[in-house]
């Protein structure tokens, strides 16, 4: 592990969501607080400008400007590979800070030495819960609660609700399975073990497995910790290429059952869950066509 200089290495990977992008910053360098950091953007060759506005408005910022496109995983690994932090900041340029997020950020994880990540409460713009923020492991048993609807009809069941715990109190501290990578703040100690992002991943999934290797491999804890709120706008670069990013998220599902779970899983199932992923992302694609284009999204 090198020598630290900085609590924070913020890494922020971006496609073509410029405006959004530059309030994100705006947001990060109105951090109150002794905290230090450095900020590094990875820009996936977006067509809007993202790169000459970073270079231009925000010098500061490390700027690694890709001339393609190679997936969320592999474009924060780029910058992950660069940390001197203590700890490592995954941040999406669809987020805005409030002013002490960073400064209680590292104050909880160094309060909690057996913290290996910690997610905030994100809120959507309209005040609710951006419910993605703190997720079970997707294993067989909790996927198909979700995917059959028995998790929304019983959303306070905590047998049933576990894909997105809505059974558990918002506005409670609690020590659960995974948080997203759109405010992702991870201890280094336990990156260095885990190692970086899959980049067998291209845009899903790849939060969810950092967390499960952290966890069950090395036996780190992961909170979710809503003391700290973040305004999450959430999926705007997916809009823009909504049915590629759709099919991606169904191999996402497929790709982390695999990894995780098909070698202990009976041979039967497994073809019945790949054939259940391919149904479900067809029935995606057909909703989506049938959506105006404001309002197509990617995923399920």
């Amino acid at each position: 592990m090198k020598e630290a200089l900085y609590d924070l290495h913020i890494v922020i990977v971006n496609y073509n969501t410029r405006d959004l992008l530059r309030q994100c910053l705006h947001s990060v360098y109105a951090s109150q607080g002794p905290v230090s950091y450095e900020v590094y953007v990875v820009d996936n060759a977006s067509p809007d400008g993202s790169a000459a506005m970073v270079r231009d408005e925000f010098p500061q910022v490390h700027l690694i400007a890709n001339a393609d496109n190679p997936g969320y995983p592999k474009a924060n690994n780029q910058a992950l590979r660069l940390s001197r932090g203590r700890h490592s900041l995954l941040l999406n340029p669809d987020t805005v800070l409030p002013p002490d997020a960073l400064q209680r950020a590292v104050e909880f994880i160094d309060a909690h030495p057996d913290a290996g990540v910690m997610g905030p409460k994100l809120v959507r713009q309209d005040g609710s819960l951006d419910r993605a923020g703190r997720r079970s492991f997707p294993t067989p048993e909790v996927a198909f609660y979700q995917l059959t609807g028995l998790a929304k009809r019983f959303p306070n069941n905590p047998r049933f609700a576990r894909y997105n715990l809505t059974h558990l109190d918002p506005d409670q501290l609690a020590e659960i399975d995974a948080v997203a990578g759109a405010f992702m703040l991870v201890r280094q100690e336990a990156l260095d073990q885990a190692g970086l992002l899959d980049e067998g991943f291209y845009a899903f999934g790849e939060d969810i497995d950092l967390c499960y290797r952290i966890k069950v491999h090395h036996g780190w804890k992961v909170y979710y910790n809503p003391a700290i709120v973040v305004l999450h706008y959430k999926g705007e670069s997916m809009k823009q290429r909504s049915y590629a990013m759709t099919i991606e998220f169904y191999k996402a599902m497929w790709r982390f059952h695999r990894k995780h779970f098909a070698a202990h899983t009976f041979s039967l199932l497994n073809g019945l869950i790949a054939v259940g992923i391919a149904g479900l992302c067809g029935l995606a694609l057909a909703r989506n066509a049938l959506r105006p284009a404001a309002q197509k999204k990617a995923g399920w």
